[in-house]
């Protein structure tokens, strides 16, 4: 044999050696998992989780702590043990929602786990609403809603909530919400969604596989409006996509649905007298409108439950998270910086949002506090003007809803910051607009306007509802910026 061609032989037998070498040391190639079927009708995730025990698995960390410290803001995560009072963290919303239940508690949320438990936790004085409330918290809901009819949005929210079978009534999301119990192919399964997608041109029966990985999530994580009737009773339950279409809901198009019917004004605002809607958790909304995620094509899913690795198997993580509480591992199946800088991302991000939030939202309580003012010089039979009066009006219930919008989505502006400071940036426009004019209107009225408004926080901070601040003496409450020791019965904070 020639030289050349005994070196090429010897090259590759060592070559075909280490191949085999490395097979032999490799782990087992993963069987493609393949569906069991479920019963129709099988709510129990136990049932399901003898099928998916990896799934089960992850799933029911949700209940668990997670590591401390690792997000700025949205810290109810952290522990099953700390209540985070959201209106203690933004006071100017104690002032804007009160005269509803938002304006007595109003928490950050925590693990999907604690999804019903922290409903029936609620201040009692809040669990008046019909079963409509449970439409995205149960998955016993959309049952519910089909056997009772209109009483599953009339009766009080406690009454539909006995009706769930005793071992289910703590359940939040769980398998049967979101997957095909026959092929486990992801599902669209609650009423109101299935009702609403095609109001912004969403056709969910033919959606792709990615395209479902976000439509499961937005079942839930988006804003509704409860509809009522003439003595408001609840009646119905819908998304307010009316004239959107997808990629494309805007909160514009949104405050337009709500302004079109006095039937989608829930509540009374005490500060000003104005019946108004109110805007929820719009967190596909928001994500969907041209974000650079979105744009990419990355799904809720992507981030939020990343694939990862059990054994031999890789598995979508059912423990559904923020990607801070996971040290961004989500992040960087795309991203190749470090942790440390996506982090600051991040964290650039929502203090930047939180700054221009809280700008917004005390611009638009002053906005709320004048107005009331102008209430009261008309009693007292002053003369305010209309035009001025009605412009301002008009402006600040644009503010509010802003405000609203991005003080309820719960990402702190990283799902969409250009269109979180688009919107906030607005807010900040309409609500000052709306002081200019009403102090202009007070001012022709003859009304000593003072410089810097009055928001009485103290009133509307303290006695909010049956139950003290503290009100879990087995919890820790977290008051962050340290409201409650600054407010008194007689104390009050300006602007």
């Amino acid at each position: 044999m020639k030289p050349r061609a005994l070196v090429l032989t010897i090259m590759a037998v060592m070559v075909a050696g280490m191949l085999l070498c490395l097979y032999a040391c490799s782990p087992p190639k993963p069987e493609p998992v393949r569906p069991v079927s479920i019963p129709d009708g099988e709510f129990d995730p136990k049932v399901w989780g003898q099928a998916y025990p990896l799934e089960y698995d992850l799933w029911k960390k949700t209940e668990a702590p997670k590591p401390p410290g690792k997000s700025k803001y949205k810290k109810g995560w952290d522990t099953d043990l700390v209540v985070y009072d959201k209106l203690s963290e933004f006071p100017f919303m104690a002032l804007l929602f009160n005269g509803w239940g938002f304006g007595i508690e109003y928490n950050e949320p925590r693990g999907h786990h604690y999804m019903v438990i922290d409903q029936l936790e609620i201040d009692p004085s809040r669990l008046k609403a019909g079963g409509v409330c449970l439409s995205c918290k149960s998955f016993y809901a959309p049952k519910l809603e089909k056997e009772m009819g209109l009483d599953y949005f009339k009766l009080p929210y406690l009454d539909v909530h006995a009706k769930i079978p005793k071992e289910y009534q703590k359940y939040g999301v769980s398998c049967i919400d979101c997957h095909n119990n026959k092929t486990m192919a992801l599902a669209i399964t609650h009423p109101v969604a299935q009702r609403s997608f095609p109001l912004a041109g969403i056709d969910w029966e033919k959606a792709t596989r990615q395209q479902m990985r976000s439509l499961v999530c937005a079942q839930c994580h988006v804003t509704y409006v409860i509809n009522k009737d003439e003595k408001m009773n609840s009646v119905g339950l819908f998304f307010p996509y009316q004239g959107s279409k997808e990629g494309d809901i805007s909160v514009e198009n949104i405050i337009k649905v709500l302004k079109s019917d006095p039937l989608y004004l829930e509540w009374k605002q005490n500060v000003t007298g104005f019946k108004l809607g109110f805007i929820r958790h719009p967190e596909y909304e928001f994500f969907s409108r041209g974000g650079t995620h979105w744009q990419a094509g990355a799904s809720c899913a992507d981030c939020h439950m990343p694939y990862v690795r059990v054994g031999a198997n890789k598995v979508s993580d059912h423990d559904v998270t923020s990607p801070l509480k996971t040290d961004l591992r989500a992040c960087q199946q795309c991203h190749a910086e470090t942790t440390q800088w996506l982090r600051d991302r991040v964290y650039s991000i929502q203090d930047r949002t939180v700054s221009l939030l809280n700008r917004a939202g005390y611009a638009t309580a002053a906005t709320a506090k004048l107005i009331e003012m102008a209430h009261k010089a008309q009693a007292e039979g002053k003369n305010i003007d209309k035009s001025l009066y009605d412009k301002a009006k008009d402006l600040y219930i644009e503010a509010f809803y802003r405000v609203n919008y991005m003080g309820a989505e719960n990402s702190v502006g990283f799902h969409n910051p250009v269109e979180g400071m688009r919107i906030l940036g607005d807010a900040v426009a309409m609500a000052s607009k709306a002081e200019a004019l009403l102090r202009e209107a007070l001012t022709k009225a003859g009304v000593a306007v003072p410089a810097d408004v009055n928001l009485e926080l103290a009133k509307y901070l303290n006695k909010r509802g049956v139950k003290p601040l503290n009100f879990k003496p087995e919890l820790e409450f977290k008051d962050p910026f340290g409201i409650q020791e600054m407010l008194t019965p007689e104390a009050s904070m300006g602007k």
